[in-house]
């Protein structure tokens, strides 16, 4: 038995596009994800966000769910979209009403709300102005945070600026694979820097606004060399550097990691960095949050991921149905090894959780046996963190409801609550009541 700290926060994660649906109700116009989802050929089987979980309508059945499985906190995102439609000018009432009478169904339930302000949906208005490439966009995204924060920030207790901004300036600006699906290398490095400034400048609007714990929460995919060889050392390093240090090195230590800096200034893709950016983009933080879902193996390879080189081997490890392979120690580690080089007051494990098909049985029951043991087994590996010293504060599964899974449409299935897509109803799976025991208990049996 692996009993928590008193006070350990047991919640999920969802996002604004994956779960709302309402995509033209209450003022809120398209963003970039609506574009890319109703682009053909990008999503499998041509599915949109359009309707999705439908949680603009039954936000409060899915609180009285989490209510009803003794979650303490909810991690959920705010649309940009709806808050802001144009991107800038007023924001949008009928969009902060929504919040606020999502938040107040919380607080009702005893329920933390831990708000993302950035999960991925910039309004398209925005990105047809220059997008994250755009250094107007940054005042863009202050404004608003402060318009959040000025309806929101009495009841709300965590703050978190971008959820995995190197999924939005990579794949987003660099590969195109992701929304607003740009090929362009020198326009994602700008997209990092500018993410990175928003945030920045957001926590210092945030603080002077009273909001009680802000944070950050980008994605960490430990890389290791695939072979001993020296090149395929360096390519790991870059790939580490790639996706979080280029995110976690600026806002602790004020400056990017040297040898991808090195190697995008060989591919002429640095970001446009002006005097002041970096002490504004270390605004004190109050809690670091982690995503973590795998580890891939690493070789060198000059043809992909642009400047960084470097190609993804899977290990021999289990997989989820997405091909993801488990790790279970390596989230142990990764707290481990991110506590030990940034030192964050605070850290929450932001994300985590896998995709298995599971579907309902005839008898209606959703038994998901693969997601029960990989919840147990990461949860396991959390605890031995904190045994380490991690100041873990804590966890957020992903996700609550089966959603719209990105360019993956409704075709991997990552909660923990079964959706009917055509009725919309939910059934609770085996590992949610799995979770149940751990967060009503904070122990791991």
């Amino acid at each position: 038995m692996r009993t928590f700290p008193d006070g350990f926060l047991w919640g999920t994660a969802t996002a604004a596009y994956q779960i709302e649906g309402a995509v033209a109700e209450g003022g809120r116009k398209p963003s970039v994800w609506d574009t890319f989802a109703h682009t053909p050929g990008r999503i499998e089987n041509g599915y949109t966000g359009d309707v999705a979980c439908d949680h603009y309508h039954r936000y409060d059945e899915d609180v009285e769910l989490m209510s009803s499985l003794g979650l303490g906190a909810y991690r959920f995102s705010a649309g940009w979209s709806r808050v802001m439609p144009d991107g800038v000018g007023p924001a949008n009432p009928a969009g902060l009403d929504f919040y606020d009478r999502l938040v107040d169904a919380l607080l009702e339930r005893g329920i933390v709300p831990a708000l993302t302000l950035n999960h991925w949906d910039m309004p398209q208005a925005l990105q047809d102005r220059g997008g994250w490439p755009d250094r107007a966009t940054v005042d863009a995204f202050v404004e608003y945070a402060r318009a959040l924060a000025g309806r929101l920030g009495d009841r709300v207790r965590l703050w978190t600026t971008h959820n995995e901004p190197w999924v939005i300036a990579y794949n987003g600006y660099g590969e195109g694979s992701m929304a607003p699906g740009v090929r362009d290398w020198k326009a994602a490095s700008r997209a990092a820097h500018h993410l990175l400034l928003a945030h920045g400048r957001a926590v210092t609007a945030l603080r002077a606004l009273g909001a009680p714990e802000i944070g950050y929460s980008p994605c960490v995919i430990p890389h290791r060399p695939a072979t001993d060889r020296p090149e395929d050392a360096l390519a790991a390093r870059r790939a580490n550097e790639l996706i979080y240090g280029w995110f976690l090195d600026p806002v602790f230590h004020g400056r990017y990691p040297r040898l991808l800096w090195d190697r995008f200034a060989e591919h002429g893709c640095l970001p446009d960095v002006e005097d002041g950016d970096m002490d504004e983009i270390r605004a004190p933080i109050d809690f670091l949050g982690v995503n973590y879902y795998m580890v891939f193996d690493t070789v060198d390879d000059p043809d992909e991921n642009g400047p960084a080189g470097f190609r993804e081997l899977l290990p021999p490890l289990p997989r989820t149905d997405c091909d993801w392979p488990v790790h279970p120690d390596g989230l142990r580690e990764t707290l481990v090894e991110i506590n030990r080089e940034y030192r964050p007051k605070a850290m929450y494990v932001t994300e985590n959780g896998a995709s298995y098909d599971d579907p309902p049985r005839a008898n209606g029951v959703v038994d998901d046996p693969r997601r029960v043991e990989f919840l147990r087994s990461h949860f396991a590996a959390a605890h031995g963190a904190i045994e380490a010293g991690v100041p873990l504060r804590g966890y957020f599964v992903w996700t609550l409801l089966d959603n719209f899974e990105w360019i993956w449409g409704y075709n991997r299935t990552f909660g923990i609550v079964h959706v009917d897509r055509d009725t919309q109803r939910r059934t609770v799976k085996s590992s949610a009541r799995f979770y149940e025991r751990v967060a009503r208990t904070n122990t791991l049996p």
